[in-house]
């Protein structure tokens, strides 16, 4: 693993390549990023952006989205994988938030996890970008960048977030969810990493870093 000290330089770095860092996907409250997330699971942001958008146009509250009726959902996100069961998932979702938590998003990790089609990383998403807590979602590129660098090792997603939360600074733990999957996206990608562009390959534990991007 990766000493503190060569943590804490990763994450400055990290920040001076992007100051200000935010998830991909487009949404403007609490419940269109929930959406969002219960989307995206096997799909890319753009796949979500663009089936969501028109989506959102017509029906963005568990009572409007409730009022499509699942095949006029279905018809917004067909393009997006799963998507029967994510509308399924979505409608029953809409219905607990209006019969528990009065039609908003809770702002609860136990709450969210007990919404249908929600689990441990979409909570993790909706608690960090929607309120702000320092939570750290682990999708595969944070996993790949994580053990790769030796940033947490883990082999397990709960091992990586339970490594990341530990090893992470708290002045950095806001934003090191997006920092990390931003960078796995871009630079520490899964077949051809850009180690050449990379501004932590100094500090990266990665055996077999790449001369060329």
């Amino acid at each position: 693993m990766m000493d503190p000290l060569q943590i804490d330089q990763l994450y400055t770095r990290l920040r001076a390549a992007r100051p200000r860092p935010t998830t991909e996907l487009c949404y403007r409250s609490p419940f269109e990023l929930l959406i969002a997330v219960m989307l995206s699971a096997q799909s890319t942001d753009r796949k979500v952006n663009e089936a969501a958008g028109p989506l959102f146009a017509v029906a963005n509250t568990p009572q409007t989205i409730i009022a499509l009726g699942e095949e006029r959902l279905k018809g917004f996100i067909k393009t997006i994988g799963l998507y029967n069961t994510k509308a399924a998932n979505i409608l029953k979702t809409c219905a607990l938030l209006l019969e528990r938590h009065g039609g908003e998003v809770p702002r609860d990790r136990a709450a969210l996890e007990a919404l249908p089609g929600v689990g441990r990383k979409t909570a993790n998403v909706v608690l960090n970008t929607a309120f702000g807590e320092p939570t750290i979602a682990v999708d595969t590129h944070i996993f790949r960048v994580a053990n790769r660098t030796g940033l947490a090792p883990g082999r397990t997603v709960r091992e990586v977030e339970e490594g990341l939360l530990a090893a992470t600074p708290a002045a950095f733990k806001q934003d090191a969810h997006h920092w990390l999957i931003l960078h796995g996206r871009y630079i520490c990608t899964a077949r051809r990493p850009r180690c050449a562009a990379c501004p932590i390959r100094d500090l990266c534990q990665y055996p077999h870093k790449l001369e060329e991007s």
